[in-house]
């Protein structure tokens, strides 16, 4: 019997063991057929190899979740050719899809409908060809369908209208023909609908202005006629609608004023569009009534009188059937408002809700940031539209994301180049989400606190962009033109510049006033620590003046993320002698890294030296100034610079100066 059961045991175990790795390996072959098709030249991704692991980093462009699945696919821009595959309905718990910016034809496959959790899917700018499949319409998680400029043909599948979380709909630059689906109108998330560079007909149906979040609709470029919404006019700048000539409105700038005939328009009177189809067009214009009699040639001329009679007659009641309607749809418009409001307040709580239990559940907190529907934050319920960036704008500033653009990678985020859509030039940091706090408050309460710091020796926080599809945040600062301060430094080690010295001294009190000030308390913010000052964190603009990088931005990061900096703020000697038994960071800690590069900036070299010390307590100049300025300095001005870093420095916390007084004794008989 013992026999027996270890028998079953060795039996179930192997079962066990060996149904494991098929859960793997059906992943792996889909990945692999999934290359076939994207690839079929095997050029550009020779790294997703038959025997390799999906998920140890090596396959470009997949990542996945922390149960070994893949959840996320970002090839975009990588000069693919060939198509997409069913194969891809095999990777269940794919949440984000990018294929973007490539050369793929082909149609869009059914199948990808059985990805259910995917939430963003971008296979704009392709070549795709064929219909937009309908069953589309399955895919409940799906937050963001960008279509764009392809080749799809055929109508905009009234299916569309049951995703109700989703905030993006791209279809403009293709060949669709068709209706505007009134379906759309149920989508209660729906941020941005772009129908723009088509062949769609008829109205835009009344039920667009009824979604809540609406802040885009372009409809430029189709043949679109009748009486436009009055509601889209919250829109403002955000309803785009040129180059329809049958479009008509009241109060909409862009649009010509409504005629009478705009009010018969065909298009809007159902009933009689298949009595006008059935006639020969060169006719509609003429009564076959009248036509009849008239051909007589003992036409009388008082016959004109009953024609005018009864033309009246017809113009009289169909006003009057047209007043009527216009009454019934305003009143029907105000109960929609009304109804509109109220679930807007409730969608908000739902979204809330949803986002509390997917922090409970160990979900990042960029969960629902890109295209969100609500903050947590009033700050953002407000201005979120000056902050919030989109995922495309952001491609697009970078050219997704190339390497020429690159400035800097570290081990948790990577900064790029970028311009924007209006000339200005950025920085755009990108940060996975795993290295973002968990609680999805604290980040919003964080970027909060970022996009209010506002001062002159700080670069500026522009934006963000938050996408959970591609896994990370991204911060968008203004561009320093010229680099961080520590490339003006050991000029024996690769500085290609000396700093004259009243550079210098510009640049030490532009940080000690950009420091005073996220030290200082204020109304609308609070004292910040900076933590990790120093003079790779000072940047330098194009009129050579000082701005503090990533102040705040631990306010962001998990703590492991912002302890690992630690290593090399030690190292580089930024650290203070209090932190080792406190553990803590305080003002002080900062006004002991501002010492250090005050010692940096005169001696010119960012490894400092005992006797360098010496040299600066003794005010031995030849000892601690730069040998590169060749005696061109103030020595009143160098003392009190000694003086203050050595201050700053001090062993003992209490014993150094604040910013406020740092500055002032900077200012004072200067």
């Amino acid at each position: 019997m013992g026999i027996s059961y270890f028998s079953l045991f060795i039996f179930l175990f192997l079962s066990v063991s060996t149904l494991r790795p098929v859960c793997g390996n059906a992943e792996l072959r889909a990945l692999i057929e999934l290359k076939g098709s994207l690839d079929p030249q095997n050029k550009l991704l020779t790294s997703w190899s038959s025997d390799g692991d999906p998920c140890s980093g090596s396959f470009e462009g997949v990542a996945c979740n922390e149960h070994r699945k893949v959840a996320n696919i970002s090839l975009q821009g990588k000069g693919l050719s060939g198509k997409l595959s069913p194969a891809v309905a095999e990777l269940k718990c794919l949440s984000g899809l990018y294929l973007h910016y490539n050369s793929l034809s082909g149609e869009i496959p059914k199948e990808i409908s059985q990805l259910s959790e995917l939430s963003d899917l971008y296979l704009n700018v392709n070549n795709l060809s064929g219909n937009v499949p309908p069953e589309i319409g399955d895919m409940a998680s799906l937050q963001v369908l960008e279509l764009c400029c392809n080749q799809l043909t055929g109508n905009i599948p009234m299916q569309i209208g049951s995703l109700k979380k989703l905030s993006v709909f791209a279809v403009q630059h293709n060949s669709l023909t068709g209706k505007i689906p009134e379906r759309l109108g149920n989508l209660g998330m729906l941020r941005r609908l772009d129908l723009g560079f088509n062949g769609l007909s008829g109205i835009i149906p009344a039920t667009l202005a009824t979604i809540p979040q609406l802040e885009v609709v372009d409809v430029r470029n189709n043949s679109l006629s009748g009486i436009v919404p009055s509601g889209l006019k919250k829109l403002n700048d955000g309803f785009l609608s040129e180059n329809n000539p049958g479009l008509c409105g009241i109060d909409f700038p862009s649009l010509r004023a409504c005629t009478a005939y705009d009010d018969l328009n065909i298009n809007q009177l159902e009933p009689f569009r298949s009595k006008i189809n059935k006639t020969d067009p060169k006719d509609i214009s003429k009564p076959t009534d009248f036509e009849e009699h008239c051909n007589h040639t003992h036409c009388p001329k008082s016959s004109k009188l009953p024609r005018i009679i009864v033309v009246a007659g017809v113009i009289t009641v169909t006003a009057t059937l047209v007043i009527a309607g216009l009454v019934a749809f305003f009143r029907y418009r105000l109960q929609k408002q009304k109804i509109g409001n109220t679930s807007e307040c409730s969608d908000g709580q739902l979204s809330t809700d949803h986002a509390k239990e997917l922090s409970r559940s160990g979900t990042s907190p960029l969960v629902s940031l890109e295209y969100a529907n609500g903050w947590d934050s009033g700050f953002f319920q407000e201005h979120h539209n000056k902050f919030r960036f989109s995922l495309e704008e952001i491609e697009s500033a970078t050219q997704c994301f190339s390497e020429i653009n690159l400035l800097g990678r570290s081990n948790f985020s990577s900064v790029y180049k970028g311009i924007l859509r209006d000339g200005s030039v950025v920085a755009i940091r990108s940060i996975n989400i795993t290295s973002c706090k968990n609680e999805e408050s604290e980040f919003v309460k964080g970027l909060n606190l970022l996009t209010s710091l506002k001062h002159e020796n700080l670069v500026r926080l522009r934006g963000f962009c938050c996408s959970r599809g591609r896994g990370e945040c991204f911060l968008l600062y203004d561009f320093a033109a010229n680099g961080t301060l520590s490339k003006y430094l050991d000029v024996e080690y690769g500085s290609t510049k000396v700093l004259d010295w009243s550079k210098r001294l510009s640049i030490i009190n532009g940080v000690a006033k950009g420091m005073e000030y996220l030290h200082r308390s204020e109304a609308n913010k609070p004292t910040i620590v900076h933590r990790n000052i120093s003079t790779e964190k000072i940047l330098i603009d194009h009129q050579f003046r000082p701005l503090i990088a990533d102040s705040g931005i631990h306010k962001l990061l998990a703590d492991d993320i912002v302890f690992s900096a630690l290593k090399t703020s030690a190292a580089m000697g930024y650290l203070a002698p209090e932190y080792i038994t406190t553990g803590r960071f305080t003002e002080k800690t900062d006004i002991f890294a501002f010492g250090v590069i005050i010692l940096q900036i005169i001696y010119g070299k960012i490894i400092l030296s005992n006797s360098m010390r010496l040299a600066a307590e003794s005010c031995r100049y030849e000892g601690f100034i730069d040998e590169n300025l060749r005696g061109e300095f103030s020595e009143l001005e160098a003392a009190k610079l000694a003086k203050i870093a050595l201050a700053c420095t001090h062993e003992l916390p209490g014993n150094r100066p604040t910013f406020e007084s740092v500055i002032q004794e900077m200012s004072a008989n200067s």
